[in-house]
């Protein structure tokens, strides 16, 4: 018999019920602004990019996340199977559900608290059976030891690891020599390669197979292997910016899935980024694998984003 498919997703991460306030600007250090709209939402690196794979279409995807036994779970939950994300919750009876605090400017910008909660209590024996995945997608929003657990479990099983490094810190090179896919930002990518060089220097400072980096209104950049890929942004009205890089790791990783080849996932991540730009939210915000799709056709009609 020949071995199973491994086209299946697995994200094991973060999941948060974020408070959102809208604002003429980002407070700085000692003011207080006014506000204006109040909302929560469901968010967290790893649950925003779960429901981002799983509104890509044609990869089935699941998460590994950690909860508490409150009021704050549910909407997290919801969102995620109304994606169609099959779950592994760990219930922490001794720690609420992470929630994050952020505030959205009128420009789109935003500032970000998380409180961890119960994406502390994450641990390494919790990662399910990697059956049939092909690809691990993680983030730092959980315990450091985990991630390191998590990668190096997917790599012995011969799965595929996409690692976000973000939040930003310095990573051990044994977690890093377990990782195919690293996504960063410039900021990111500064700080994992220990030098405030280009970005070209720092992208060959890094050991890993394949690198990209997201750079906003600027596109990204990858290098894979010795080859060197540019992708441009696509130019949209900016509402709110919270959770675009998730779309993008999490587009970007179904694109693979799916089998494509690296130039077209970063087309395709950019285009479900840019999408996301357009609405408020983190998971609310993210575009079905049709809304991409047509998208990437009107852009081709005006010739942008090549």
């Amino acid at each position: 018999m020949s071995p199973p498919a491994r086209s299946s997703i697995l994200v094991a991460g973060s999941a948060n019920l974020d408070f959102v306030v809208r604002a003429p600007h980002v407070p700085a250090p000692g003011e207080t602004v006014l506000g204006g709209e109040f909302r929560t939402f469901p968010g967290g690196k790893g649950a925003n990019q779960a429901v981002a794979c799983a509104r890509a279409g044609d990869a089935s995807t699941r998460m590994l996340l950690a909860l508490g036994a409150d009021a704050f779970a549910a909407p997290i939950e919801q969102s995620l199977r109304d994606a169609g994300v099959a779950l592994h919750v760990q219930r922490s009876q001794t720690q609420p559900t992470g929630t994050a605090f952020i505030c959205v400017s009128d420009r789109g910008e935003n500032a970000i608290t998380v409180a961890p909660g119960a994406n502390s209590a994450l641990r390494p024996q919790d990662l399910p059976p990697l059956d049939g995945v092909g690809h691990l997608l993680l983030q730092l929003e959980t315990p450091l030891d985990s991630v390191a657990a998590y990668a190096r479990a997917a790599r012995a099983a011969g799965v595929g690891v996409v690692l976000n490094a973000a939040p930003a810190q310095a990573l051990a090179k044994e977690l890093l020599a377990d990782v195919d896919v690293l996504i960063v930002n410039e900021g990111e990518l500064a700080v994992l390669a220990g030098a405030g060089d280009s970005i070209e220097a720092n992208l060959a400072r890094i050991d890993v197979p394949c690198v990209i980096v997201t750079l906003g209104e600027r596109g990204c950049i990858a290098r894979v292997g010795g080859q060197t890929l540019r992708q441009p942004a696509f130019a949209v009205e900016v509402v709110d910016t919270t959770g675009a890089g998730d779309t993008f790791c999490g587009a970007l990783v179904a694109a693979l899935a799916r089998g494509g080849a690296m130039a077209d996932a970063l087309r395709e991540a950019c285009a479900a980024s840019a999408l996301a730009c357009t609405r408020m939210g983190a998971q609310s915000s993210i575009p079905t694998r049709a809304e991409v799709e047509a998208f990437l056709r009107q852009a081709d009609k005006a010739g942008t984003g090549r």
